[in-house]
């Protein structure tokens, strides 16, 4: 009985054997094209953060050491995250207010139309207008002796503060610049995901226009508009190079901070305390993104259920 049950039983294992090697290989092709972005992700952000998760507790020697803690333990660390995170706040809140308009206002027009096309585009090239080159040209517009400062002045006969560019509501503007553009390219696809069957029922049904953003659009979009706003907030949060052209004598930013850390002439020893910086940086945009990318899943499901 023994030998007649083993190839009967041989015979049930090895069909499906065969299907499920079939699927496997499916599978290693099908994640092999991803190999790439994982390699990616790897090397220019994952590395990354170990390397500062690693450095923020060890001293100068390599040892283990809390000295970077203890030395991130202070009201001058909690003055700068604090400056930084009302500053990300404020920015995004300006952008997405003022980005979601400009992109209802698009999302009006057809999508192959020509100033749609190019106020879309010219939006995403103002997105990454960033850096030194922004500071420049705000210096040159609204500088002490600035193009519109000037016109101002002779035209009006009103002066614009001398040090409008190196405060903090001068900071607002010129980050605005880069989070209004930014909100329309990231809104805009959310708004054309908008039915007009859905205003075409809710004006059958009775409905008024106030009504349709109120229980239609709004709940469909809110999850957009949080997601974008968080994403704003990071992008403000992790921005220097602007910043730091334009207030080079204070460390009022968080990656100011660290810069002005890691360049310390007067005391070499200030790496671990930059790496703690880092680190706090890197929790406070890995909590963001990560409220971000839940508001999105919502969001999918959302539409999709809508549909």
């Amino acid at each position: 009985m023994v030998t007649a049950t083993v190839p009967v039983g041989r015979a049930h294992t090895a069909r499906p054997a065969a299907p499920a090697r079939g699927r496997a290989v499916a599978r290693l092709r099908a994640g092999a094209g991803l190999a790439p972005f994982f390699g990616y992700t790897a090397v220019f952000l994952l590395l990354p953060t170990l390397i500062v998760v690693d450095g923020a507790f060890r001293g100068a020697d390599g040892a283990l050491t809390l000295d970077g803690l203890r030395d991130a333990a202070t009201a001058r660390t909690a003055q700068v995250f604090w400056t930084s995170t009302w500053l990300s706040a404020v920015t995004a809140a300006i952008g997405t207010v003022v980005g979601g308009v400009l992109a209802y206002a698009l999302s009006t027009a057809p999508v192959t139309s020509v100033p749609r096309k190019v106020l879309t585009g010219f939006s995403s090239v103002l997105a990454q207008f960033g850096g030194v080159m922004l500071a420049f040209a705000f210096i040159a517009t609204l500088g002490t002796n600035g193009m519109v400062t000037r016109l101002v002045y002779e035209q009006l006969g009103l002066q614009v503060p001398p040090d409008l560019l190196s405060s903090m509501t001068g900071l607002v503007v010129v980050y605005a610049y880069f989070q209004v553009p930014l909100m329309i390219i990231v809104f805009l696809p959310a708004l054309d995901r908008l039915r007009p069957q859905w205003r075409e029922a809710t004006a059958v049904m009775g409905g008024t226009t106030a009504q349709f953003w109120r229980r239609v659009a709004g709940p469909i979009l809110l999850p957009q508009v949080l997601g974008a706003f968080l994403l704003l907030f990071a992008n403000a949060f992790s921005a220097f190079a602007t910043a730091a052209a334009l207030i080079s004598q204070q460390t009022v930013l968080v990656p100011m901070a660290i810069e002005s850390a890691i360049r310390n002439e007067n005391n070499t020893g200030m790496d671990s305390y930059a790496q703690v910086l880092a680190l706090g940086m890197v929790v406070v945009v890995a909590l963001v993104m990560g409220a971000h990318a839940l508001l999105l899943r919502r969001a999918a499901r959302w539409t999709k259920d809508a549909r």
